[in-house]
Order: C-alpha cells, then sequence, then structure tokens
C-alpha cells in the first residue's frame, strides 16, 4: 500500500486536535495497533484504511484539496504543472501508454487533468478508484495546444469514431497529420454530454459556430495527453491520495449538478448562434 496513511494520521490529529487515544478509540483499536501503524511494526488492513479516510471526510477535512493546495504553493510554476490522474483501480509499474485505448479524445496516450476534482470525478464510479497528484515538467518536449475550436472538434469526432463518411476527408487528415511528431497535447476535457453536442454538429444538426458555443457552456477544464515515452519521462508522482467512499460521492453528486446546470447553458448558446457559422458539409466537402 502506497498511500501516505501514517503521515496523514498525524495530520488529522493536529487539524482535528484530537490525541492519538481519540483517534484509536475512534477507530475502534487499541492504542498499541495505532502505535504499531505509526510505527510500521504493523501494516494498517484495508478496512481500516478506509474507516480512518471515511472519518476525516465526515469531519469536514477536505484532505486531498489541501493536499492539491501545498502542492501547488511548492511547485515552480515558469518550469512544471501539476496534474492529475484518476486511476480506476492503481497505477503499477513504469508509466505507459500502451494500455491506452484508441478511441479515447486524442488516441493512445496517457490521459491527466490540471483539476484535482474533475479527475477524482471521472474515476468516481469505481469501487477501487484513487488519485494521483503529479507535476510535468515540458523542457525539450514538443507540445500542442486546443481551444474549444473547431479543430479541436473535429480531432476528437475523429478518434472517438463519429466522423463516419467525413473521416477520409483531406481537411481530417491534415489535422491528424499535424499530431504526428507531438509529445504532449493540451485541451479542453471532453465527457459524454460534449460528445452529444459534438453528434448533433456531425449530424448536421447545429453549425460548427453553435457546436463550439454549446462546448464553452459545459467547459471542465483543460486535460494532458501524454503521446510518447519521451514526455512520460516528464512526469513526477508526488503522491498516490485515497477516495473515500463518501468523497467519492461528493464528487458525482458535484458532476450531477453540473450537468444539470450545463443543459441550460447549451440550450441559450444553440439559440443564441442559430445560422451562424458553417455546417459539416460545408466544411468537410
Amino acid at each position: 500500500m502506497d498511500y501516505r496513511v501514517v503521515q496523514d494520521i498525524n495530520t488529522v490529529c493536529e487539524l482535528l486536535d484530537i490525541s492519538k487515544a481519540q483517534l484509536a478509540e475512534e477507530l475502534d483499536i487499541s492504542r498499541i495497533t495505532l502505535d504499531n501503524w505509526l510505527s510500521g511494526k504493523a501494516d494498517i488492513s484495508n478496512i481500516k484504511v478506509d474507516e480512518f479516510y471515511e472519518l476525516v471526510f465526515s469531519s469536514g477535512i477536505r484532505l486531498n484539496r489541501i493536499k492539491e493546495q501545498l502542492y501547488r504553493e511548492d511547485i515552480d510554476r515558469e518550469k512544471e504543472v501539476l496534474l492529475f490522474h484518476g486511476a480506476k483501480t492503481k497505477l503499477t509499474g513504469n508509466l505507459s501508454i500502451e494500455y491506452s485505448r484508441n478511441n479515447n479524445d486524442f488516441g493512445h496516450g496517457f490521459y491527466c487533468g490540471e483539476s484535482l476534482e474533475q479527475s477524482a470525478m471521472f474515476v468516481s464510479g469505481f469501487p477501487a478508484s484513487s488519485l494521483y497528484i503529479m507535476s510535468f515538467k515540458t523542457n525539450n518536449l514538443r507540445g500542442k495546444v486546443y481551444g474549444v475550436d473547431r479543430d479541436w472538434m473535429l480531432t476528437i469526432a475523429y478518434y472517438r469514431r463519429r466522423l463516419g463518411e467525413f473521416a477520409e476527408s483531406s481537411v481530417i487528415k491534415r489535422l491528424i497529420d499535424a499530431n504526428s511528431d507531438i509529445d504532449y497535447i493540451v485541451a479542453p476535457i471532453a465527457d459524454n454530454r460534449m460528445f452529444e453536442i459534438i453528434d448533433l454538429f456531425i449530424d448536421g444538426e447545429i453549425t460548427d459556430e453553435q457546436c463550439r458555443h454549446c462546448l464553452s457552456a459545459t467547459n471542465l477544464g483543460n486535460q494532458y495527453v501524454f503521446k510518447t515515452g519521451k514526455a512520460l519521462s516528464g512526469i513526477e508522482i508526488k503522491e498516490h491520495c485515497y477516495l473515500s467512499t463518501s468523497e467519492k460521492k461528493y464528487y458525482l453528486t458535484s458532476r450531477q449538478e453540473a450537468v444539470e446546470m450545463n443543459r441550460d447553458k447549451v440550450k441559450l448558446a444553440r439559440r443564441q448562434y442559430r445560422n451562424k457559422g458553417k455546417y459539416i458539409e460545408e466544411i468537410l466537402k
């Protein structure tokens, strides 16, 4: 187990202003057992790890957010960026792009986000999921940055296999070829709601301008997509963070609330930009 449970126990006792004996009582263990955990003489069971982090979250302490803030203060922002990776289980061995699916937003790659909450949100529905805090240095690497624009929409639609008959268009081939020698990509995150909007554009129901503004209304922040081993070598894992059951429920609830709010934004954007821009057949003909 590579969670920093011992360090977190000491931190939480200080934040809650409780003694080790009081914490042991809360966890229904003896003080000797807790001392053995802290000294490394005994391993902490998975059940007790979960109970501990449940206690932390239910006590109002957002430990992972506190860690995020502290790491942000420590990094050299001129040379590196703080990132987060939500894992369905945990990472094993060296970081790799080999196990990534072809139909992700930008195909094969190792995906991270700029937001702790968004990264945790995407994996909170899995029982054994967890979160990694990482830093990334861009030295001597070739990167490409996308905005919420037509190129981003079409590139994602291609990799997500939503273009159908348009996949062989010269415009699409140009977009995909432009990424052939890129080490990493920075681009807006796309979720299922965004795919629904992109599908409306691909199906000819809305224009590129309507699509772009609808997608901007559902903006989830940026993701980093690492496409080469050289790019992965610029990543340093800072910490593996535990996600308790209550914390996962919190993120899932937040996500649903955001989805409901974004539906109204999309309706307004679609109406406001009606008949503005071009339909997909005009762009890719």
